[in-house]
């Protein structure tokens, strides 16, 4: 049942990890301290209202697919899409005590796969599209979140917000990615 509940959301690695150590795996909230990224496209309403429906799903699923592969390649579990969005973090379910590192790593490789997604993205009348990207460390609760007919696993609190804030402060400043003081201070001289 663990394999199958979290197969879709983290790597193999942190399913076979929560396998061999059930005991991690609480239900319910817990408090953790975790990394939080939330990513955007740039451009891609405008792109939206222009393209035929067939291309906005191409276009959505192509980016979906590759920044999943690389937050699942770095360890991490994604919460949700939003539409365009990703929302992402590292630390939960399975412990990580370089969540902070492997969060920045993911961020730096999604911006790498961008512009190889380029070239699909022209063909499917997306040419130019960007990415932004929020990153945060910090205390949050995680579990199963929701109702009792549907639930989500995610990560709620202040680090998250904040998170998401930096993700829409990258349009006033022009850049692909702000991260908090808290996750620049544990990457600071191992990431560049």
């Amino acid at each position: 049942r663990i394999r199958n509940a979290f197969s879709l959301y983290v790597s193999g690695d942190v399913v076979q990890q929560m396998i061999s150590h059930p005991e991690k795996l609480r239900l319910g909230g817990e408090r953790r301290e975790i990394s939080v990224m939330f990513s955007d496209l740039s451009g891609f309403t405008e792109f939206s209202e222009k393209l035929d429906p067939d291309n906005v799903a191409l276009v959505v699923n192509t980016y979906l697919n590759a920044m999943t592969q690389v937050i699942m390649r770095n360890g991490g579990t994604v919460d949700k899409f939003i539409g365009d969005a990703v929302m992402a973090f590292w630390g939960a379910p399975v412990d990580d005590v370089q969540h902070a590192r492997h969060c920045m790593q993911a961020a730096l490789e999604m911006q790498q796969a961008m512009e190889s997604l380029q070239p699909r993205f022209a063909e499917l009348g997306a040419e130019g599209l960007s990415l932004r990207i929020g990153l945060n460390s910090g205390t949050a609760i995680v579990g199963n979140m929701g109702s009792d007919q549907r639930f989500d696993y995610t990560a709620l609190g202040d680090t998250v917000n904040l998170a998401s804030r930096l993700e829409g402060a990258n349009k006033a400043y022009c850049t692909p990615i702000l991260a908090a003081g808290a996750i620049e201070q544990e990457v600071r001289g191992i990431v560049p």
